[in-house]
C-alpha cells in the first residue's frame, strides 16, 4: 500500500526506470517500435488456467462492494485484505475491508484471502507502539480468525507489509528477529494457515538473502514468498529467475510466489500495460498476483465503478476469466513492448489471446492449431484505457474474419493499435463451438487445501487430488469451487469425472449458490490418478454465473467419507 505522495513519485519513475536485480534503479529502453510480433504456441501448454493475476489489494469492502455480478466473471483468484478489527485508514478513508467481514462475499466468488496483519494499525507507514502491544494484537487477530468458523478461505497470514521501509528498527529491533518472533506467535495459535512474506516493496536480492538466511536458521521460512512489482513489468522475469537461483543457493526448497501488489498508479488502469504484467506473471510461474491499491477500496482496484459497472480494464480481466483449459506459451520479441498471454481449451477447441502494450500495426502469430481444422474464425476485440471512473459497457469488436490454417498456424495483423488499449483474439473452428462452456476442469477451479496434479489420462492433463481434510475445523476444510456460466435457468445434468482407489464408495458434499447440501457418491475405481469413471447428479442453476462447491469438509456439511480425486465437471 502507498500514500499518494509515494504514488506520484513512482508514477513519474515508472515511465523511465525499472528495478534491477539488486534493487537499484536503471534506465528503461524505449518501447519496441511498431511492427512487433507476438508468437503463441497453442500446442505448448505450461500450466493450468488459474487466473493467477486476477486479484487485488483491498479489492473488497463490507456490504458486498463491488457487487458479485461484477466479480464472478473475473474468476477472482485471491485477495489481500486488512486484518480483523482493521484500523488502517487507506489514503484517509475510514477503516474498511476487514478480511473476516468481506469473507462471505469472497467465498461466494471463489477467492482466497491473505490477511495483512499490520493493517490493525490506523496509520501508514505503520507507527510502532511496543512488542507487548503488537503481540497482543497478533493474539487478538488470530483468535478472531479461528473463532470465525464459517470463514474457510483464508490462505495466508501476511505478517508485515513493506518492512524494507515501514519497520521501525530503532524501536522494534531488527526485522529478521521481529519476523521470527511474530511467526512463532502466530504458529502458537494456528499451526496450519500458510505464512506469507516478507512483502518487500520491490525485488532486492541482498535484502532477501539476509532475510531468508535468518528465517532458515530460525525455522521460520514463509510458506509463500512475497514482494511487490510496482514500477514496470519488464524486469519481472529476471527477478523471479534470480529469486529461484537465490533460493537454491541457500538450500531452500521452492516456495510459492505471490506478488500481492503490482502496477504503478500510471499503469494500473491501463489495460495494455496490465496485459504485459499478466503475461510475465503467468510465464514465470507466479501463483498469485494482486492489483495494487492506490485509490478507493472496494472497487477491485478501479475495475468497477458505481459498484457494478465495468471500466475499460475490467474487460481485460473478463477475457482472462473466460480462459479455460491450459495456459499456452507466448513469446514476445523482447520484455518491452508487445506482450500477451493465451490459453487453449481443447474440449471446446478455443484459443484465447489477450495482448497489448504496443502501438501501430503488429502481428499475432498463432501456431499449433491444426486440431481446429483447415480454416478458423478469428474475432478481434479491444478495450480502452478510460480510467477508473468511466464505465465501458462492452468491448469494441474490431473484426470477425476467416483464416486459412497453413502448417497448423495463422498470422493475424492488428492495425492501428493503441499502446494503452488491450486486445482479445478468439480463435475457433469455422464450424462453431458449443453455445456455452460445458466442461469445467477441476484444476481451473478455486482449490482450497487440496492440490492440483497432472495425469496423462486426466482431461486437459490435470486434476485435483488430496481433497483430504474433514476434521471438524473449517479453517482446514478441503473443497473445490467452480464458477460456471450457463445460458438459461433450468435443471442441468452435472457429470463428474473422478478417481477413487480406496476400494469402497467415497462421498463428498455438493452445494451451489449457497444452497442446501447434498451428497455425491463415488464408487471405487482402479487406481489413483487414472480417469474415465463418471457419476452424474442434477443441479438447478440460475441463468448466468453460479458457484458450485464439491467438498470433503465445509460449514453446515457433516463431511465426506473416504477419498476421491476430481477431474472435471460437465453441465448438459
Amino acid at each position: 500500500m502507498r500514500r499518494p505522495r509515494r504514488a506520484t513519485l513512482l508514477s513519474a519513475l515508472a515511465v523511465s526506470l525499472a528495478v534491477s536485480l539488486t534493487g537499484a534503479l536503471v534506465p528503461l529502453a524505449p518501447a519496441e517500435a511498431a511492427g512487433a510480433t507476438l508468437t503463441v504456441n497453442a500446442a505448448q501448454p505450461f500450466r493450468p488456467v488459474t487466473h493467477v493475476a486476477a486479484g487485488g489489494l483491498y479489492g473488497l469492502a463490507e456490504n458486498s462492494r463491488p457487487a458479485d455480478s461484477a466479480l464472478l466473471p473475473l474468476k477472482v483468484n485471491s485477495l489481500t485484505q486488512p486484518a480483523p478489527g482493521v484500523g488502517q485508514r487507506p489514503n484517509g478513508q475510514p477503516p474498511g475491508g476487514d478480511s473476516l467481514l468481506v469473507a462471505p462475499q469472497a467465498i461466494r466468488v471463489g477467492a482466497g484471502e491473505f490477511v495483512r496483519m499490520p493493517d490493525i494499525y490506523p496509520n501508514f507507514p505503520y507507527q510502532w507502539v511496543s512488542w507487548d502491544d503488537w503481540l497482543a494484537k497478533v493474539n487478538t487477530m488470530v483468535r478472531a480468525r479461528i473463532n470465525a468458523t464459517s470463514v474457510t478461505n483464508v490462505i495466508g497470514w501476511e505478517l508485515w507489509n513493506e518492512p524494507d521501509w515501514t519497520w521501525n528498527t530503532s524501536a522494534a529491533g531488527s526485522f529478521n528477529d521481529g519476523w521470527t518472533r511474530t511467526y512463532r506467535a502466530v504458529r502458537a495459535l494456528d499451526a496450519t494457515t500458510p505464512i506469507v512474506g516478507p512483502s518487500i516493496s520491490y525485488y532486492n536480492r541482498s535484502w532477501l538473502s539476509s532475510f531468508l538466511s535468518s528465517a532458515k536458521a530460525a525455522g521460520t521460512l514463509p510458506d509463500v514468498i512475497c514482494w511487490h512489482e510496482l514500477g514496470d513489468p519488464t524486469a519481472i522475469a529476471a527477478h523471479i529467475a534470480d529469486y529461484r537461483s537465490l533460493e537454491s543457493s541457500l538450500g531452500i526448497s521452492p516456495r510459492r510466489i505471490a506478488i500481492n501488489e503490482y502496477a504503478a498508479t500510471s499503469e494500473v488502469d491501463v489495460p495494455g500495460r496490465i496485459a504485459s504484467y499478466v503475461a510475465k506473471f503467468e510465464r514465470a510461474g507466479v501463483e498469485m498476483a494482486h492489483r495494487a491499491f492506490w485509490y478507493e477500496y472496494g472497487t477491485m482496484n478501479g475495475l468497477v465503478v458505481n459498484n457494478s459497472q465495468p471500466t475499460g480494464t475490467w474487460w481485460l480481466y473478463k477475457w482472462y476469466g473466460d480462459m479455460a483449459g491450459r495456459m499456452v506459451t507466448t513469446t514476445p520479441a523482447t520484455q518491452t513492448g508487445l506482450d500477451g498471454f493465451a490459453s487453449y481449451d481443447s474440449t471446446r477447441k478455443i484459443v484465447n489471446v489477450v495482448f497489448g502494450n504496443e502501438s501501430g500495426t503488429n502481428t499475432v502469430r498463432v501456431t499449433g492449431i491444426g486440431a481446429l481444422g483447415s480454416s478458423v474464425r478469428v474475432t478481434l476485440q479491444s478495450t480502452p484505457a478510460n480510467g477508473r471512473f468511466t464505465a465501458v459497457t462492452a468491448p469494441t469488436t474490431i473484426s470477425t474474419s476467416t483464416y486459412a490454417v497453413s502448417n497448423g498456424q495463422i498470422s493475424v495483423p492488428v492495425p492501428n493499435m493503441s499502446a494503452t488499449s488491450a486486445y482479445n483474439l478468439v480463435i475457433q473452428p469455422v464450424s462453431g463451438v458449443p453455445s456455452y462452456q460445458q466442461r469445467y476442469e477441476a484444476e481451473n477451479a478455486a482449490v482450497f487445501r487440496a492440490q492440483r496434479l497432472t495425469g496423462s489420462s486426466a482431461s486437459e492433463g490435470g486434476y485435483v487430488g488430496r481433497i483430504d481434510n474433514n476434521n471438524g475445523d473449517h479453517n482446514t476444510d478441503s473443497y473445490v469451487d467452480f464458477v460456471v456460466n450457463v445460458p438459461t435457468a433450468r435443471a442441468y445434468t452435472m457429470t463428474i469425472g473422478y478417481a477413487n482407489a480406496t476400494g469402497a464408495t467415497a462421498t463428498q458434499g455438493l452445494a451451489y449458490n449457497g444452497g442446501a447440501w447434498t451428497t455425491v457418491s463415488y464408487p471405487p475405481t482402479a487406481a489413483w490418478g487414472q480417469f474415465g469413471a463418471t457419476v452424474s447428479t442434477t443441479v438447478n442453476l440460475r441463468a448466468g454465473y453460479n458457484m458450485i462447491r464439491l467438498a470433503k469438509g465445509s460449514p453446515s456439511f457433516g463431511g465426506g467419507t473416504g477419498y476421491a480425486e476430481l477431474d472435471y465437471i460437465q453441465l448438459t
